[in-house]
């Protein structure tokens, strides 16, 4: 296959789209006009956007927060950590989001339960007074507000005006479900011109079609925190998806041989964001002579239309199997299911006689089908009834009760409560502790003709670099601002500062890898 990009505007910096296209000629007895007996295509898009495009969006952006502080956001974070709530660590999230935010935005943050709670009346532009304000109320928000009432807080969120050049971001946190999810979702989709939304759903019991919903209508990207899932780590990976610009109104033309008809068989694909591969399936139907195909994708980035094709043939040099086939299969019965959960409580027959059909065809497990042993030598089904083992995890027989006292905060978080709005860090004794010195070995290492502030900040860089990479995720954005902070300062002897803070904290980072 061949990619082709057009620029009808002759833009000098052409975003690059990837496009994979797979077509499989079916091995299985299904008879064509069946998912698994005709051709099917998989295009993957993989957007990477000009280094120049990137760096104009990051400070700009009203960015909403809405956190749910209804009594189950109390309930651990998972089995195996009971010292850690849910709703401590959406406190840390908060703290680690403020603190990575560019100065020159907005932000404000909500908090829902039965009734709901906002930090400023409207939203406030990000300095070190805002952001120390609301870091006061964040640290003393708990789990008390009752039941998981979302859709008057959206809808004072939408009421308020518009900030002019700072398009609004939305963050909504969440462990539970609602009773409207129609209306909710609704009413994120009116508002969808106007805003993107990402959307987290913490624990087993968040709704999947809430948390999907609530991204897909709102144009943004949904994360489950589950398990040992870190809520930080996943949080900022979108918050880096909100400072950079999106692809949107996302378009696909097909140009096949009379005769030949495309069936997308994945959800519409809304928005993509740099970094962030999406798939769509179709499902080719039909007979022809002619076998020389294209897929055109247009789509709009930083406001300028742009468009890519692809051409392939509609008979492949080789059989390549089942896979694709099996994937848009996949695809299909995930959505097929989340409309079954938009409906609960009223019956579709249609609906689960297409998901059965579609999961024995493709040999795809579903909601309604399951995998059953069979005898080899028989043929037979295994019988008997099924037997429950409950298998214990670690920490499962443990009350909260008898466990010891959380230990003191993260070194990390610390380190992130001390920054300045603006990204740098003051040296002082609270630094000093967390980098496990004294104050007076941070006075005595510092170079002459350097700021403390400088100092400080090359400092807090050095060992965030030295010794939390396993944590990168989660403190890249705030580490950026702060060196782009060092950098405006124009210090003389920077590389001097690094030798020196390597000597001090016995690490080996390079100047280059602090972005200096």
């Amino acid at each position: 296959c061949s990619l082709r990009s057009l620029d009808p505007l002759h833009v000098v910096f052409i975003p690059k789209l990837y496009l994979q296209a797979s077509i499989n000629k079916s091995v299985s007895h299904e008879l064509p006009g069946t998912l698994m007996g005709d051709p099917v295509v998989m295009l993957s898009l993989y957007p990477e956007f000009p280094e120049s495009m990137m760096s104009s969006h990051v400070s700009c952006g009203e960015f909403v927060f809405l956190l749910d502080r209804s009594g189950s956001m109390d309930s651990p974070i998972s089995n195996r950590n009971w010292q850690e709530t849910r709703i401590s660590s959406a406190r840390d999230t908060l703290l680690l989001l403020l603190k990575s935010l560019p100065m020159g935005c907005y932000f404000n943050i909500y908090s829902f339960g039965s009734r709901f709670d906002q930090v400023f009346p409207n939203s406030m532009e990000y300095s070190q007074e805002s952001m120390e304000e609301a870091l006061k109320k964040v640290e003393g928000m708990q789990a008390d507000l009752g039941g998981t009432e979302i859709l008057q807080p959206l809808k004072q969120i939408y009421s308020q005006p518009f900030i002019s050049n700072q398009p609004r971001q939305l963050f909504v946190f969440t462990d539970g479900e609602v009773g409207n999810t129609k209306e909710v979702l609704d009413l994120v989709k009116r508002n969808a011109a106007s805003h993107r939304c990402f959307s987290f759903g913490i624990g087993e019991g968040a709704s999947s079609a809430l948390i999907n919903g609530l991204a897909q209508e709102g144009r943004g990207h949904a994360q489950f925190i589950t398990g040992s899932d870190r809520m930080q780590a996943k949080v900022m990976q979108s918050l880096k998806f909100a400072l950079q610009p999106v692809v949107k109104d996302i378009s696909v033309t097909w140009d096949l041989p009379k005769g030949v008809s495309a069936t997308v068989l994945s959800p519409p694909i809304t928005t993509i964001f740099q970094g962030q591969r999406s798939l769509l399936y179709a499902q080719l139907r039909g007979k022809s002579s002619l076998t020389d195909c294209s897929v055109t994708v247009n789509y709009t980035l930083a406001d300028h239309p742009y468009k890519n094709q692809m051409q392939f043939d509609l008979n492949p040099a080789k059989d390549t199997g089942l896979t694709v086939h099996r994937l848009a299969a996949r695809s299909l019965i995930r959505s097929l299911e989340v409309k079954e959960r938009e409906n609960r409580g009223k019956s579709d027959e249609d609906v689960k006689k297409k998901v059965v059909e579609l999961s024995v065809q493709s040999g795809v497990s579903s909601g309604h089908t399951a995998f059953i042993a069979v005898n080899k030598d028989s043929g037979d089904a295994v019988q008997g009834p099924l037997v429950r083992r409950d298998v214990p995890t670690p920490g499962e027989s443990l009350s909260r009760a008898s466990e010891p006292e959380p230990p003191r905060r993260d070194p990390l978080l610390q380190l992130v409560s001390l920054q300045k709005a603006s990204g740098c860090w003051m040296l002082d004794a609270a630094l000093a502790s967390v980098l496990g010195k004294t104050s007076k070995e941070l006075e005595e290492s510092k170079p002459e003709n350097v700021s403390s502030e400088v100092w400080a900040t090359i400092l807090a860089l050095t060992w965030l670099h030295g010794f939390k990479m396993d944590a990168k995720d989660e403190w890249e954005l705030l580490a950026v601002k702060a060196a782009s902070w060092v950098q405006a300062q124009n210090a003389p002897c920077v590389k001097e500062c690094v030798d020196a803070a390597n000597a001090l904290l016995g690490c080996r980072v390079q100047k280059e890898a602090l972005g200096l």
